[in-house]
């Protein structure tokens, strides 16, 4: 007979409380009166953390959810989080350390091989050993990046201000649909993790900040032209240094960008990517944003292309940027 839905199945017992670090004890009303919270409210937080339903007789809670519970309300009463971006901060929280933990799964399943599937207490007495250097690692690059971050904000005349003007890149790999269809799942991941590697370091070097990855692209910031123009010029002569990736569009534009839960908006986004779905290959197409704040710099050069017919922005200029030969 089946586990019921939203429980556990006996073999992944052991692994799920050893992750988890301690036993099912709740229900979701028994969790959610012990938090002191309505269950309706603990609901709509899991489904915004990713979580998936359970029904109402299954025990699947621990007391971490209780504490967890406890401390987002303590959160919200203290006005550290204001009370109608709390489902949204749930959500962004749990994009991040969703994706974290598929990868972390990964590592696990790379260690143990078979073992990961037929021998759960193995896989549950490695997770015991490993977890908690995990979390001291995750807990050293959250704090690195939040001090980073609030060391930039404070360098900013307005660091209360969500919107700034800032440049935005996109990257894109050419013909991604075709090595999906052609690559084996190793070799696409082998792809993937060069990529990501190669556009993260070229990235960091410049000063840029990588705001995420999505399969073949990559979404970039930085607070000036030079510096977007360094990360989009460099990126492509180190792919053509490689035969293992294709080339890369990349687009470039300057403008407001609204800044929320890790990731950013508006219009400027929006015309970054547009120019990088109708740059060439192994090429950069910038706004008239970016061409102004490049041009007189004995280090580029910029080839207006004239207007440009993209969906959404009629008339819309761009240049192609290269180095100066």
């Amino acid at each position: 007979m089946s586990e019921p839905r939203g429980k556990p199945s006996m073999r992944g017992r052991e692994l799920e409380e050893t992750i988890l670090g301690g036993p099912a004890r709740y229900t979701k009303d028994e969790v959610a009166a012990a938090a002191r919270v309505p269950v309706s409210r603990a609901e709509q937080l899991w489904q915004a953390m990713g979580f998936a339903h359970v029904e109402d007789d299954a025990v699947v809670f621990t007391d971490a959810d209780v504490a967890a519970l406890r401390s987002l309300v303590e959160l919200v009463s203290a006005e550290v989080i204001p009370p109608e971006l709390e489902s949204a901060v749930a959500r962004s929280l749990a994009q991040t350390m969703s994706r974290l933990a598929e990868w972390q799964v990964g590592i696990f399943k790379s260690l143990l091989g078979e073992q990961f599937a037929v021998d759960v207490a193995t896989t549950a007495q490695v997770a015991d050993v490993i977890l908690p250097v995990m979390e001291r690692m995750q807990d050293y690059v959250w704090r690195r990046h939040l001090a980073a971050t609030a060391a930039r904000e404070l360098a900013e005349r307005d660091p209360g201000a969500d919107e700034r003007v800032q440049v935005i890149g996109f990257a894109d790999l050419v013909g991604y649909t075709r090595l999906i269809r052609d690559f084996t799942e190793l070799e696409l991941a082998r792809l993937i993790d060069g990529f990501e590697s190669l556009a993260g370091g070229v990235v960091a070097e410049n000063y840029g900040r990588v705001v995420k990855t999505v399969g073949d692209e990559v979404l970039f910031v930085t607070d000036n032209a030079a510096e977007a123009a360094e990360i989009a010029l460099t990126l492509n002569e180190e792919i053509a240094k490689t035969d293992l990736l294709p080339p890369l569009r990349i687009g470039l534009a300057m403008g407001p960008v609204l800044a929320r839960f890790g990731d950013v908006y508006g219009s400027t986004v929006n015309i970054a990517s547009r120019l990088t779905s109708v740059a060439r290959p192994a090429s950069v197409l910038v706004d008239r944003e970016v061409a102004a704040a490049l041009r007189g710099r004995a280090e580029y050069r910029l080839i207006s292309v004239g207007p440009t017919k993209v969906q959404s922005f009629r008339g819309l200029r761009a240049w192609a940027l290269r180095r100066s030969e």
